[in-house]
């Protein structure tokens, strides 16, 4: 009997992560020399939501050219996923309805994370993610690999 090669994961990144990707601190390097996305050939998804949100942090803070630079090279070399999908808007639907019954108002999660977490739920991806709030979805509704910012204070 052969054993077959196994399947890569499909990962989908939260904006968190590319934060700490631009912010080049202690969490971007342990994603990174944890899971290799910029050199692996399986290259990890984000969301169309999240790369509104880093363009819109951006300006917030008044990055300067090179996290800019960063930005834009993330955002090349990453899959961005659209939303355009019946799929997607079902598993929103069912996402935004399973909050409404089931969190309490402290657990509330915002609308881009719903979109977030539907998209990782279509794609069967694994939700790489510093934020605790998609514990609700886990492992019901999607896989999330959660990494705890407190272990990387600088």
């Amino acid at each position: 009997m052969v054993a077959s090669p196994q399947q890569p994961i499909n990962y989908l990144l939260d904006t968190n992560i590319l934060v700490a990707y631009i912010r080049a601190g202690k969490i971007g390097e342990h994603v990174e020399s944890k899971y290799h996305f910029r050199c692996s050939p399986n290259k990890p998804m984000i969301s169309i939501v999240s790369a509104g949100e880093i363009l819109s942090l951006a300006k917030k803070l008044n990055w300067g050219g090179g996290k800019q630079s960063l930005i834009k090279e993330l955002l090349e070399e990453f899959v961005i996923v659209d939303l355009n999908s019946p799929d997607i808007w079902g598993a929103y639907a069912e996402a935004d309805y399973f909050c409404e019954k089931e969190c309490k108002p402290a657990e509330k999660i915002g609308k881009n994370d719903l979109w977030i977490a539907a998209t990782a739920k279509v794609l069967r991806a694994t939700l790489l993610t510093t934020d605790k709030h998609f514990d609700k979805f886990h492992p019901q509704m999607l896989t999330r690999n959660y990494i705890n910012p407190e272990n990387f204070r600088e």
